[in-house]
């Protein structure tokens, strides 16, 4: 027979009465019966307000036991009996204990399966995982079997549950708590530095390290190293005779000239290189450098000296490459990276031409590609790695000097994204008009700079 039948259910409280309903039905810990009723009140844990209810259900039912009517006597001991068991409270089976009543052995939560008595465990394992690396902020996420969300949704079903929150919140919640009162560190939603992903019930725990993220700019001093890492084409990095064993088409890059010192300061697992554009392994990059930002994976270290770091990398890199203006930044100065690749920059090069030109013809050039539009088609060196495609870009302006008889400095300032060896050979017409078209003469750049990438905000 229920336990509630001939109480008199409709003088109970709805809390109390759903309450016990739901304790009739299955074994409850504190947590999992006050989460229920999470929305209401304030200030109380789950677990206080499932002890408070258990605890008021208790009273109500010792009061029962002591009326001297048998029957009202014996459904409080019923009652006793069904918080002891399927409720776990210790008052309850003090009380049984007292009248010399016998129990049965109390029972596992039906939802959590008794996980909230591990918490102090899985935060001990949680905390030795965090031990090497620094952070200031994190986030616990929370993983759980299919089968236990299907079981807490099916259990709110039955019993028109309103006023629950989530097993799932609670865990994060919980466990989040404990780890900010032992670590003193903070829980960030947002952009928290460290994710700890918990399973309560199989207790694998995962981090998810996010990324450290510097910017600066480069100046590349010489000529004859690429910006990126570049894999051998022919063994895909796994080191042939034609790589000499190295995986890589090039000794060195800028990337890797800047990232190994800030990976021996970190301790990270690798690195991304981004920056506004890109220049051929034959161009240097001048004046006041090229903007990038450099991603570091799953760093153990955050706190580190930019300014040692900046003199650690200009020294390593032995006058190739030199970095300046080195700040944190987060992953949207990425985004706003790649939205630089389109600024104006300067260049320099220097022209031959296969025969003398005149002054004239000087001031034509320097006329003519001064508030051009220059059409080009992907150029021939790049069409094996970039799609053939039209691009339309503009020159604002073109000053010429000579230097010999048949060579010239060109100073080009242009939208970001122009080929500008291609705009000196003409590229077979694919790139229109150039400086071999304008003067109906075979032209080559011999060498080029790039002198300034002209950014109004600089990245953060």
């Amino acid at each position: 027979m229920s336990v509630l039948s001939g109480l008199g259910g409709g003088n109970l409280s709805s809390i109390v009465d759903l309450s016990l309903r739901m304790l009739e039905r299955y074994p409850l810990c504190d947590h999992c019966l006050g989460r229920q009723f999470a929305l209401l009140g304030f200030g109380l844990d789950n677990s206080e307000r499932g002890r408070a209810i258990k605890t008021f259900l208790a009273m109500m039912a010792h009061e029962m036991v002591l009326s001297r009517e048998r029957r009202i006597k014996e459904r409080g001991v019923s009652i006793l009996k069904l918080l002891a068991i399927n409720g776990s409270l210790k008052m309850a089976f003090e009380l049984l204990k007292k009248m010399r009543r016998r129990v049965g052995e109390r029972r596992e939560c039906f939802l959590c399966g008794g996980r909230f008595e591990k918490i102090p465990l899985i935060v001990e394992k949680i905390l030795s995982m965090l031990n090497e690396y620094e952070y200031e902020s994190f986030l616990v996420g929370i993983k759980l079997p299919i089968e236990v969300e299907e079981r807490e949704d099916e259990f709110k079903a039955e019993f028109g549950v309103e006023y629950s929150e989530s097993l799932r919140n609670e865990f994060s919640r919980v466990i989040g708590r404990e780890l900010a009162q032992r670590v003193g560190k903070n829980v960030d939603y947002m952009k928290p530095q460290i994710a700890i992903l918990v399973n309560p019930f199989t207790e694998d725990i995962e981090l998810q390290v996010n990324s450290l993220f510097i910017s600066g700019r480069y100046r590349k001093l010489i000529r004859g190293i690429p910006q990126s890492k570049w894999i051998c084409t022919k063994c895909r990095g796994r080191g042939c005779q034609r790589c000499d064993w190295t995986g890589k088409m090039y000794p060195e890059s800028v990337e890797e000239l800047i990232a190994k010192p800030i990976l021996e300061r970190t301790l990270g697992e690798g690195t991304s290189f981004h920056a506004a554009g890109r220049e051929d392994k034959d161009v240097r990059m001048l004046g006041h450098g090229r903007p990038f930002v450099i991603e570091v994976k799953k760093p153990k270290k955050r706190n580190i000296d930019l300014k040692e770091l900046e003199s650690a990398i200009n020294e390593y890199a032995k006058g190739k490459v030199k970095v300046l203006n080195l700040r944190f930044a987060d992953r949207e100065a990425v985004r706003k990276l790649k939205g630089m690749e389109e600024a104006q920059k300067i260049y320099r090069v220097i022209v031959k031409f296969d025969r003398e030109i005149t002054d004239e013809e000087i001031y034509k050039l320097e006329n003519e590609l001064t508030g051009a539009t220059i059409y080009q088609r992907t150029p021939i060196r790049v069409l094996h790695r970039r799609s053939d495609r039209l691009r339309e870009k503009h020159i604002y302006e073109t000053k010429i000097k000579r230097l010999t008889g048949n060579t010239i400095e060109m100073r080009v300032r242009c939208q970001g994204g122009l080929y500008v060896k291609e705009l000196v050979t003409g590229d077979n017409g694919r790139t229109n008009p150039s400086v071999s078209s304008i003067l109906n003469v075979r032209a080559e750049p011999l060498e080029l700079d790039v002198l300034n990438v002209l950014i109004k905000k600089e990245v953060k």
